[in-house]
């Protein structure tokens, strides 16, 4: 059967890779785009809230994805590959633009992800905000990949090059220094509340 006769959507990410590779036909990286650049555009702007800057952003990851497709070894889906290689390559961005939009990179993020966080405390998406501020951009891209994309421990792991102990602990220590400068900043108000009050 020639690949004329089987729609475009019938193929797996995996396999418009595979093929694309093998042929080098435009036709292949096409439904790729297609299937991911909203998505990548979606998690760009996550980053930058700037729409020039996240179509941009976007137009460089998939002149990198050119690049590096053939280095796509299946051992994790396309999806979190190409994934990674948008958040690996909107943290260089921020990292040479030490003018980040922080305060406006997440709305909200659940803090509570085991049943033992129950009791955490409600955290306020404006004072949340302020908090991320604080803490590095890679502590930020783990939270987010976990809580806001659903990635996996492994997923994380592969990503980052790290163990899924490794990425555990990293999870919470972040979450626990989260938990620390939120309960500070309350506490901040709190007091000057009371003094002025």
């Amino acid at each position: 059967m020639s690949v004329h006769s089987v729609g475009m959507n019938s193929y797996t990410d995996e396999q418009l890779v595979r093929l694309y590779v093998d042929t080098q036909r435009n036709t292949f990286f096409e439904e790729l785009y297609e299937r991911y650049a909203d998505k990548v555009y979606r998690k760009c702007l996550s980053f930058v809230k700037d729409q020039a800057k996240a179509e941009d952003f976007t137009h460089d990851i998939f002149i990198k994805l050119i690049v590096r497709i053939g280095t796509f070894k299946e051992t994790s889906k396309f999806s979190t590959w190409l994934f990674s290689i948008t958040y690996n390559y909107c943290m260089d961005q921020l990292r040479l633009n030490k003018k980040m939009a922080e305060d406006e990179l997440i709305e909200t993020i659940d803090v509570a992800e085991e049943s033992e966080d129950t009791d955490e405390i409600e955290m306020d998406s404006k004072r949340l905000r302020q908090v991320l501020e604080g803490i590095s951009p890679e502590e930020r891209t783990i939270l987010l990949m976990k809580y806001q994309d659903d990635f996996s421990i492994k997923e994380i792991a592969d990503a980052f090059g790290l163990t899924e102990n490794a990425v555990k602990m990293r999870l919470k220590r972040t979450k626990e220094k989260l938990r620390k400068r939120y309960l500070e900043s309350v506490l901040f108000w709190v007091l000057l509340i009371s003094k002025f009050g």
